[in-house]
């Protein structure tokens, strides 16, 4: 790490000169505040090479949509052109704000962020479906499956739909419908005077204000057909992590969590000094979303190319499909972030295990090393790892 110093001038004003000297002072128009959080843009890696497309795209370069009741804002392949098979929605709700009744034509994956909101779905059969959700719950709703989302107190979430051309602004809402569709018609369908639809809505209303629901019982309506057979709710954090030395990992897919057809996850905890190790993902592209903390990620796509990025609370990246790839703690603080795959089930190879359950002659022969990292391979997988002296603070730059 010692040819990756990034040298200072003029107090904490970063430069884009390493300790051997290579680059030169940045003395024009900038945003001193944009390199520090990306140092690893400014002063790449000596080990970067060739030409990657952008991996990494923040919620706070995005455009807030704001109503009464909440706000939304969204990633797609507008704002990150590679991130094809996924799209991103950040939302709140205020307490008794709703996300209105509607449905997508894509399946919608959720994770609750902070406090706690009510979802309501009914599924083709007439099945129905009420929950209440709070930090670290999930919820799935398969295509075209109508659902309605309230704040039971000021809440927020992630939102996450499994076609990277979507966008939350063009979905199938009860009110736009309502104001699309004759007054006589709607007399008709629903079997009472025109008289009872005067006041409803004249376009769409996505999100509104909405008086704080009840409680669970007293919202509580039956279906003569049942509830719907498979859950759309997950409790993730209550999954048994997989624990190693150097963080955590909570896994969920159709395994443990049947309705999610389309969008499996993990969810990752790397503590300080530590890092997910060097692996890939042989069914699909990963879109991940940070948490908390700070972490930097290399990918690297074969034919000489690898690129690095910085990543921090709120920011989306992205990894393409079976491209090889790791992610370091640099703060001071855990790193929590999710990954997630347009995939029934969630599949990655570790570097490590592959080279353990090989003959060792081969691996020895093909990289030319010796027996100490030879005899130091394993043949379990540990995705998130901590050696003794191993750090990769800022300080250490």
């Amino acid at each position: 790490m010692k040819n990756r110093n990034i040298k200072q001038a003029g107090g904490n004003v970063p430069q884009p000169i390493r300790s051997d000297g290579a680059g030169a002072m940045d003395a024009g128009p900038r945003d001193i505040m944009r390199d520090l959080q990306n140092p690893d843009m400014l002063v790449p890696p000596i080990t970067d090479a060739g030409l990657l497309p952008n991996l990494k795209f923040s919620f706070s370069d995005t455009s807030m949509k704001l109503d009464h009741g909440g706000w939304s804002r969204e990633i797609t392949v507008r704002e990150l052109p590679i991130a094809t098979t996924l799209a991103g929605v950040n939302m709140s709700l205020t307490a008794g704000g709703v996300r209105e009744l509607h449905w997508h034509k894509q399946a919608e994956w959720s994770y609750m962020l902070l406090g706690r909101a009510r979802i309501t779905a009914v599924d083709q059969n007439g099945r129905n479906f009420i929950a209440d959700v709070g930090p670290g719950d999930l919820w799935y709703f398969p295509p075209g499956i109508p659902h309605s989302i309230q704040g039971v107190e000021h809440c927020e979430f992630l939102l996450v739909f499994d076609d990277g051309n979507f966008t939350d602004l063009s979905t199938l809402s009860i009110s736009d419908w309502f104001a699309h569709t004759p007054k006589d018609v709607l007399s008709a369908n629903f079997g009472v005077p025109e008289s009872a639809f005067n006041s409803i809505p004249s376009e769409q209303v996505y999100i509104y204000q909405g008086e704080v629901p009840g409680s669970l019982e007293s919202q509580e309506v039956q279906s003569p057909f049942g509830e719907v057979p498979l859950t759309f709710k997950h409790e993730l954090l209550k999954q048994t992590p997989i624990k190693t030395s150097g963080g955590s990992v909570r896994i969920v897919d159709s395994s443990n969590f049947p309705i999610s057809k389309t969008i499996a996850a993990a969810l990752v905890e790397i503590e300080p000094g530590a890092m997910r190790e060097l692996h890939w993902h042989p069914n699909n592209d990963e879109w991940q979303y940070y948490l908390t903390g700070q972490g930097r990620m290399t990918v690297f796509t074969g034919n000489g190319a690898a690129r690095t990025f910085d990543y921090r609370a709120g920011d989306v990246g992205y990894v393409p499909f079976a491209t090889g790839h790791y992610i370091q703690n640099t703060g001071t603080e855990t790193l929590w972030f999710l990954e997630m795959f347009k995939s029934n089930r969630f599949e990655d190879v570790s570097l490590n295990q592959w080279m353990a359950l090989t003959p060792k002659e081969l691996v020895r022969s093909n990289l030319n090393v010796g027996s100490a990292l030879i005899n130091s391979l394993r043949k379990e997988i540990w995705p998130v790892v901590k050696y003794p002296g191993f750090s990769y603070y800022p300080k250490n730059r």
